[in-house]
Parts: C-alpha cells; sequence; structure tokens
C-alpha cells in the first residue's frame, strides 16, 4: 500500500499515524517513517547528524518561552506539523513573528522559526527525488512566502515548479541524507529531499505524502512504477 495525497492529515495526525500503524510493514513508506516525518522536529535530528539544515527553533506550548525569541533578520514562522505551507508565513516585522507564534503556541501547537534564506528569493527551492534509495530527478519550486502576506490556509499553497539540474553541492547533501534516512529505516520506496541556499541546507524532508512531480522529467513515472513493483 502506498500513501499519495491525504494532505488534510495534519487536523488530526494522531489518528492518521495510528491508522498507518493498523497497516503495518504492508505500508511503503512504513509507518516508523510517518510517524517520524510528520513532525518537523525530525530537523533537529538531522541536524545532530551532522547533516546541514535550515538553523530551526522549536517552541512548545508546554514550555512557552516569555519572550518570545526570534533570529535577526527576517524569519519563517510556521506549526511544526503542517503540510502544504498552511498557517506559514514570513515575517520582516520582529512583532508580527512574534504574534503569529504566539498564535500558533496559543492553539496548542509546537513552532518552528527560520531564519528567511533571502537567496531563494531568486534560486527558489531544488527538491530532489529518490526512488528505492536511487536519484530519479529534480525540480526547482518557485518562492512561495511573500513578506507580510497572510499565513496560508487552504489546503496546500500554489506552487510554480519547473525542471532542474541540481548542482554537484546539492546532490551531495541530498545522497547524505538519504543514506541518514537510510541507516535509520532502511531503503524507503520515495524520498525527496528539500533544499535552498548556495551552500545547500535542508529546508524539509519529504518521506510521507510528497508531490513527486512526475510531468516534469521524462521517466519519472515509470521510475516509480518500477519501484513499486518491486516491492511486490
Amino acid at each position: 500500500m502506498v500513501l499519495r495525497s491525504p494532505w488534510d492529515y495534519v487536523e488530526r495526525r494522531d489518528a492518521f499515524v495510528a491508522w498507518c500503524e493498523g497497516i503495518g510493514e504492508r505500508l511503503h513508506n512504513p509507518p516508523g517513517v510517518v510517524r517520524w516525518n510528520t513532525d518537523k522536529r525530525y530537523l533537529a535530528e538531522l541536524d545532530a547528524a551532522g547533516l546541514p539544515v535550515v538553523p530551526t527553533a522549536f517552541l512548545s506550548p508546554s514550555h512557552p518561552p516569555a519572550p518570545i525569541v526570534l533570529p535577526d533578520g527576517p524569519c519563517v514562522v510556521k506549526p511544526a506539523i503542517s503540510a502544504g505551507s498552511r498557517d506559514t508565513a514570513s515575517h520582516h516585522d520582529p512583532k508580527a513573528a512574534a504574534e503569529h507564534a504566539q498564535r500558533l503556541l496559543d492553539e496548542g501547537r509546537v513552532v518552528m522559526v527560520q531564519p528567511y534564506v533571502a537567496e531563494i528569493d531568486t534560486a527558489g527551492e531544488t527538491a530532489l527525488l529518490y526512488f528505492d534509495g536511487t536519484f530519479s530527478h529534480a525540480i526547482r519550486k518557485a518562492p512561495l512566502l511573500a513578506d507580510g502576506a497572510a499565513a496560508v490556509e487552504g489546503l496546500f499553497a500554489p506552487e510554480n515548479i519547473t525542471p532542474r539540474e541540481p548542482r554537484p553541492e546539492e546532490r551531495a547533501v541530498a545522497d547524505h541524507v538519504v543514506a541518514e534516512v537510510q541507516r535509520r529505516f532502511g531503503r524507503l520506496l520515495y524520498t525527496r529531499v528539500d533544499l535552498i541556499g548556495t551552500e545547500p541546507m535542508v529546508l524539509e524532508l519529504e518521506l510521507t505524502e510528497p508531490s513527486l512531480f512526475f510531468l516534469h522529467a521524462d521517466g519519472a513515472a515509470e521510475r516509480y512504477a518500477a519501484a513499486i513493483r518491486a516491492r511486490l
């Protein structure tokens, strides 16, 4: 069994993970991966493993900071359990950033705060796709978050996607991330590594319900289908 687009799981993440665990190892990627990947505090574990990760501070509603400490300069505020950039916004105004973080904390949600990496404005993000541990293709995702815009409230933010050939530095980082994930969980059916920056840093690791962007790479759908067939 393969997950595809359960993007509304955020509102009932515990029930979603429990459902996945009820399926057991028949699910690809398996339930332990789903539990780990649907809470973005996994970024701290990747950082601890020595991988380059966008600096991230996590704020817990059980131990709320007083006052909320923000990075110098523009920042991004979002819940640690989120998908499709919902409830995510970038801020130049520290007051607006603090209010956004406090609103999420008041809702009982863990909050993550990251510095806004300005290079994304021109270079966008690079997402690298791996099927059964093997690199398949990559895409460029244009910037999603305009400064001062309201936090995304729909199911997901509209995306501007184009094909991209990853730089050698990006392939090297993504390969190391895939190796670390494989060390933890074994070889996965699919892995998407989202990177930003001239010196590539991990923005997110998509192991649960990613868009796989088949239309932007010849043969991508066939490679994915072959990876699924190999597991049947």
